[in-house]
């Protein structure tokens, strides 16, 4: 996925500045303005102190001018870590290491932030209030010199600065995976990089969680996945997350049970699917958009290859960005400044120079220094990435002026359902079919987004659910990998293909782990782009300042007021996303069922326990109790779990032949009624013949206890059967077709139901 550049930055950079801001905190003296001495910028005049109190902790006015020194002394410090950070990536070398970390300068202080002796209580100014509590927390900036600079050069656990050459490895192994249709081949890609990127992180990782830990007890965290969990401010938000997977999960397994019957069918040289086969297309399985030639749900009409129309055409790279820049200001937005095009890495540099082409959108802190670092290809896949990375560089230039504390998204997540709300009015049917270069059909366009984000839920779910429980102690690191492979199979469906063992750290494999960069923005931004960008598709006609105003706001205002400006919501909704999918949705649940697909997997756990160290299998386990309750099935409308759903059947079929009996009761009474009304005609016609002058006499029949003539009788009894019968054949209907698609054949279908054994 694409980040801007913050993993290494804001957190680090609130360290250097402390480094200047103790000293102006000790001086001693009386408040002076000053101009700028630094160089580094227009020359402007600045407040400091030079008389020092703790009673000036209480004062707002000084609050302002810690604050005010603060933005001046960071905006330099980032600006240069940010310029000597770039300077690496885009050229690794020995040199450009060195001059990146010295650009960390000294940081022989206090660990704690001076933001935390402000006493905010009696302020009135709520921004300068927001401000000092974001200062507080500088992540690994307070460990003591000697451990950050272990994580910070990789020593603890961070494969991305010490193993440079393996990235340039993994896009080589990514490209075989996207590419090959070779089972044998996609399984030495997907053990190639593994073994080589996880093998070493494994060493050190354990080391990098007691550090992270340290760092985030320091900062008033009691361990790091707390820390990365109060960037979003509520505090039920693990409870949040689950209910919105919970919600997010059918739409998941009806894609899943899809695709793996529909890929095995399309194409006879790949095997049969399990979850155990490297699924071709993505090295993590967190995208399947690559395989939708084997998955097209009409393949009759299959979507133009837009790749293949690009290179046709001579598209370069700097184009595919100019593209994304004209989309954005054909929307009213901000146009990018000249130096981005200058400065940014829009392809692999042609001078051989070694760099890290993970893509990622840059803001260097001055106010007009924004870049993009990706080694892009003329592929569609990358022109929508460019248009999310070109999101982050349009929110970077709303805010641009807001405090440098306030420049970043409304919450973590927020930044990434921007650029990917963007991505996705980019890629719609319409625009499309607008710039004239796809036609598809509506199931087949909505399968090839669905196969990029709804097949993304569960892996952007369970990324940080396992980094947490390790943070917190659950998972212990003699079951790093055992427990990684049992949530990925619980909540993605997939298990390794191959054995795995203890002392590999498959989880490493992944940048974001390596990289040490939370993950869980990804989930919820998935979430939130459809949600933001169904506001934005109802305010097209009022296409002025809503949608600027809200970037404009960036971290300065709390994420649910922001999100109400702009949708009228202040929480998370999966509304608008199942809507964007119900066509999709509809089509999926009417395939599965005529299929008889069954929806999820077998509940299996990853084991090392008394298997030799090299070996790890697979064993068949009873699901517990949280996972029954997951594994819901729908009956008559509702959502159920197994044990209900079967009582559910038993007692509607018990229905359907209780109303069998009842219809044949029902029968033999109106064949008794009908004899008995003929009976009654001839004595009548014998009798009116004999003695006219005598009265009616006919005797009554009883329907539901009340009297009237035989023929209405009957008649009453016609309909009666007619709605028995009517209902003894849909419960019968609705019985077998709640176990055809559960079960795909109900017992009394199947042979073992009539056997005596």
């Amino acid at each position: 996925m694409g980040t801007r550049w913050t993993c290494h930055g804001p957190s680090l950079f609130v360290l250097f500045c402390y480094g200047k801001l103790l000293p102006w905190l000790r001086t001693e003296g009386t408040w002076t303005r000053q101009g700028d001495q630094s160089g580094a910028g227009p020359s402007q005049d600045i407040i400091m102190p030079t008389s020092f109190s703790t009673d000036k902790f209480y004062n707002e006015t000084v609050a302002k001018a810690f604050l005010q020194f603060y933005e001046h002394t960071a905006q330099v410090v980032w600006n240069q870590f940010m310029d000597a950070t770039w300077n690496y990536v885009t050229n690794i070398t020995n040199k450009n290491r060195e001059e990146m970390v010295t650009q960390r300068g000294p940081s022989t202080f206090c660990t704690l932030a001076p933001a935390r002796l402000f006493k905010t209580s009696r302020f009135q100014d709520p921004a300068v209030k927001r401000m000092l509590s974001k200062l507080q927390n500088i992540d690994k900036a307070a460990l003591p010199q000697d451990e950050l600079e272990e994580v910070m050069d990789g020593k603890a656990g961070r494969s991305v600065w010490v193993l440079p050459w393996l990235l340039s490895l993994g896009i080589d192994l990514q490209e075989i995976m996207v590419t090959s249709r070779d089972q044998k081949e996609l399984l030495w890609a997907w053990q190639g990089w593994r073994n080589a990127v996880g093998h070493q992180l494994r060493i050190t990782f354990e080391r990098y969680v007691q550090l992270s830990n340290k760092a985030a007890k320091l900062n008033g965290y009691k361990d790091m996945g707390a820390l990365w969990r109060s960037k979003y401010e509520p505090d039920t938000l693990e409870q949040d997350l689950e209910q919105l997977f919970q919600e997010l999960q059918p739409l998941y397994l009806k894609l899943h049970a899809y695709v793996r019957r529909a890929a095995k069918g399309r194409d006879a040289l790949w095997p049969p699917l399990s979850p155990c086969t490297p699924l071709p297309g993505n090295m993590w399985a967190q995208s399947w958009v690559n395989i939708l030639d084997l998955v097209l749900p009409f393949p009759k009409k299959p979507p133009e290859d837009i790749t293949k129309i690009m290179k046709s055409q001579h598209w370069k790279p700097s184009k595919m960005f100019e593209e994304a820049d004209m989309f954005f200001t054909s929307l009213g937005l901000l146009s990018t400044p000249p130096n981005f095009w200058k400065k940014s890495m829009m392809e692999r540099p042609a001078d051989g120079r070694e760099v890290e082409c993970h893509a990622s959108a840059w803001d260097f802190y001055n106010g007009k220094d924004f870049r993009i670092k990706k080694c892009t290809e003329v592929t569609i896949e990358d022109l929508l990435s460019i248009f999310h990375r070109m999101g982050h560089i349009q929110y970077f230039l709303q805010y641009k002026n807001l405090s440098v504390i306030f420049r970043a998204g409304a919450n973590p997540a927020f930044e990434e359902a921007v650029g990917s709300m963007i991505t996705l009015s980019a890629s719609s049917h319409k625009h499309l079919l607008n710039r004239g270069r796809a036609r598809k059909e509506e199931v087949n366009f909505l399968m090839g987004i669905a196969l990029e984000k709804i097949a993304f839920i569960p892996f952007a779910y369970l990324m940080d659910l396992f980094r947490w429980k390790v943070f917190d102690g659950t998972i212990q690191k003699d079951v790093y990998n055992q427990e990684w492979w049992n949530l990925r199979l619980k909540y993605q469906g997939m298990c390794p293909p191959i054995p795995r063992t203890k002392d590999d750290f498959d989880p490493g494999a992944k940048f974001h782990i390596s990289a040490s960069v939370p993950y869980i923005r990804y989930f919820i931004s998935l979430v939130l782009q459809f949600q933001l960008h169904e506001a934005l598709c109802k305010a097209l006609g009022h296409m002025g300042p809503l949608h600027r105003d809200i970037l404009k706001l960036g971290s300065s205002k709390p994420w649910p007021e922001v999100l109400q400006k702009i949708t009228g919501q202040t929480k998370v909704s999966t509304k608008a996303l199942m809507t964007y999918f119900k066509p999709l949705l509809n089509w999926l649940v009417t395939e599965n069922v005529q299929q008889g697909e069954i929806l999820g997997w077998p509940d299996f756990s990853c084991t090392f326990a008394g298997l030799p160290p090299s070996s790890c299998l697979l064993y068949k386990t009873p699901m517990s109790s949280t996972e029954k309750d997951t594994d819901k099935v729908t009956f008559m409308s509702l959502e159920l779990g197994p044990d209900q759903t079967k009582f559910g059947q038993w007692v509607l079929l018990a229905i359907s032949l209780v109303m069998f009996l009842v219809a044949l009761l029902l029968a033999r009474r109106l064949y008794s009624l009908e004899k008995r009304s003929l009976s009654q005609d001839t004595n009548a016609q014998d009798t009116g013949s004999r003695d006219s002058s005598a009265p009616e006499t006919q005797p009554k029949a009883y329907f539901l206890g009340i009297a009237m003539e035989t023929r209405l009788v009957a008649k009453r009894h016609w309909i009666l059967l007619g709605l028995c019968l009517i209902l003894t054949l849909y419960s019968i209907s609705l019985t077998i077709r709640v176990f055809t698609q559960h079960y795909r054949k109900p017992p009394w279908m199947r042979a073992e139901w009539w056997s005596w054994d």
